[in-house]
């Protein structure tokens, strides 16, 4: 039994969870009521820790702050779907209260639980009772209690593991959706199983982590062909700063830097700040920095001479105390320089619907969507590639919004995104873009076409359910109206007969018709003509989607 958590203990428990997860992401996805497929809680749970899970391999006996932090930055950008987000809030509220701290009690811990949940609350603009957000509380609130009786980190986390049970099985009655299904909320399953874990290893337990994956291995690079005239800044120039203050602004400092040297980059927090540079008079960049606060470390390395040695078969000298941190500002993205105002990037999955995009103006695709969810680092490479002062983001997937959001705090550029739930709702939100707008005019503008636009969407069932009154057996097509199911068969041609026929009374003018991958146009023909005659005042538009998952995907305007 620990009566102290440090690093490396923290270190393992998250490895573990990790790996837990990852062996049990299949139950807590069947737990999703819905029975589409899609990026299912698990998954998005699993690929959330596993960021986290890697990185924390690469520590060598780390202090408590240092494993925290790390973990939090990884699941942050790491995040997937809904789910990953919480997730990853929960872990950056533990990592903010423990920093400064080489190790914490039973007293820390719980304050460091409730520290998650009060971000995540704060983050999440309405929560939903009977979700993770739930569980989550309840076991913080219980374990904060059982941490002023017993300062001790095994009594904390078995009250918040056992309490995190307990409001699970509550879950199915607190939510009128998991009621109806009669099971409980897939993400609160995955915080349980996270508790239960970081109790084993404070038990002594042994933990299988055979399921975390290793940090890749790349093979070693040749450099026998580089020739060091192709080095035009000499000195490789890693240092950090203290800022004066919290809102600094450091865009004149890049600008500094942009003109003696190249490879730039900076990354920063609330309290310090890293730069990356290329350059041949590294103490100017320093001196420069210390404007904006007081030089805490630096490391300044001779990349030609690294090269002699190298190509020689020696080892590089170097200078070890900062290279991870090197490592974390080299994995850092470049940032496009803004050659204009406004800029688009769009979420979507198959070629077809890419072309679609580009075509109204989107600058960059992320490919994604049902049943692959990209992560907020994925969305924050194609932010900062996007040459633009002000990004739009269309995720075109509720699963995929929050993940959307994360990115706002990570870049320089101004990030806005438009909650845009389908495709089609993003199709009509960027038809509604103005160039020559202002700012405020086209947010308006492109939220509220949200609302105009109406998406059927035709998938298959990836398991069998008892939904809302329907018994859906695994294999059938299932028929979605806007956000809700409208039925399910085998017969696809029924499905979209009923869906034309509701279209058709609703008296709609434009009806577009995407269809996916395994659609061929013969078939996609037909379905247009079906349309067409039970909506003889609509413009109907077959366009080749190419998306996976799901068979057709409609809008009526």
């Amino acid at each position: 039994m620990r009566n102290r958590i440090d690093g490396t203990a923290l270190q393992k428990m998250l490895i573990g969870a990790s790996a837990v997860i990852e062996l049990h992401k299949q139950q807590i996805n069947e737990l999703n009521v819905f029975p589409v497929p899609d990026g299912d809680t698990g998954t998005n749970m699993s690929m959330t820790l596993q960021n986290a899970a890697v990185e924390l391999r690469k520590l060598s006996a780390p202090t408590l702050t240092k494993a925290a932090d790390t973990a939090a930055s990884a699941m942050l950008r790491g995040a997937r779907g809904n789910s990953g987000v919480i997730l990853s809030l929960l872990f950056r509220g533990f990592a903010k209260y423990l920093k400064g701290l080489e190790d914490c009690g039973g007293v820390e811990l719980a304050g460091a639980l409730q520290s998650g949940v009060d971000a995540a609350y704060k983050a999440v603009m309405k929560p939903t009772e009977g979700t993770i957000l739930t569980v989550a509380r309840v076991s913080a609130h219980d374990a904060v209690e059982a941490a002023e009786a017993d300062d001790c980190p095994e009594a904390v986390l078995a009250a918040a593991a056992r309490s995190a049970a307990e409001s699970l099985a509550q879950t199915v009655h607190q939510n009128p959706v998991l009621e109806k299904a009669g099971v409980v909320d897939a993400g609160g399953k995955g915080w349980v199983y996270v508790l239960e874990t970081m109790l084993a290893v404070v038990r002594g337990e042994e933990i299988d982590i055979s399921a975390a994956p290793e940090a890749p291995v790349k093979e070693q690079a040749d450099f026998t062909d580089f020739d060091t005239e192709e080095i035009t800044f000499a000195f490789d120039t890693v240092f950090i700063v203290r800022k004066a203050r919290e809102d600094i602004d450091l865009t004149p400092l890049r600008s500094y830097l942009d003109t003696i040297g190249d490879s730039i980059v900076i990354g920063e927090d609330d309290e310090a700040f890293k730069v990356h540079v290329h350059t041949n008079i590294p103490g100017d960049a320093l001196t420069e920095a210390q404007k904006y606060g007081a030089l805490e470390l630096a490391k300044i390395e001779n990349m030609q001479m690294q090269h002699d040695d190298l190509a020689a078969g020696r080892a590089a000298r170097s200078t070890d105390d900062l290279e991870k941190i090197e490592e974390e500002l080299e994995a850092g993205e470049t940032i496009a320089p803004a050659e204009k105002k406004y800029g688009m990037v769009a979420v979507c999955a198959g070629k077809g619907l890419a072309d679609v995009f580009r075509e109204l103006g989107a600058d960059n695709i992320i490919e994604g969507g049902q049943t692959m969810n990209p992560s907020t680092q994925d969305i924050l490479e194609k932010v900062n590639a996007t040459p633009a002062e002000i990004v739009f983001v269309f995720p075109n997937n509720k699963n995929i919004i929050m993940a959307a959001e994360q990115t706002i705090p990570l870049t320089e550029k101004k990030v806005i995104v438009i909650p845009s739930k389908t495709v089609p709702q993003g199709v009509s939100a960027m038809l509604l873009f103005d160039p020559d707008g202002e700012t405020e005019d086209n947010v308006a503008a492109m939220t509220e076409a949200l609302g105009s636009v109406t998406t059927m969407q035709i998938t298959y069932a990836a398991r069998d359910s008892d939904f809302d009154g329907h018994d859906i057996h695994a294999g059938e097509y299932l028929a979605l109206y806007g956000s809700a199911l409208f039925g399910n068969d085998s017969d696809l041609d029924k499905l979209l007969r009923g869906l034309a026929e509701k279209v058709g009374s609703e008296g709609r003018e434009f009806i577009t018709i995407y269809y996916g991958a395994d659609i061929d146009v013969e078939k996609a023909q037909a379905a247009a003509e079906i349309f067409t005659a039970a909506c003889p005042q609509a413009e109907v538009t077959v366009i080749d989607g190419g998306q996976p998952v799901y068979y057709y995907l409609i809008s009526a305007e």
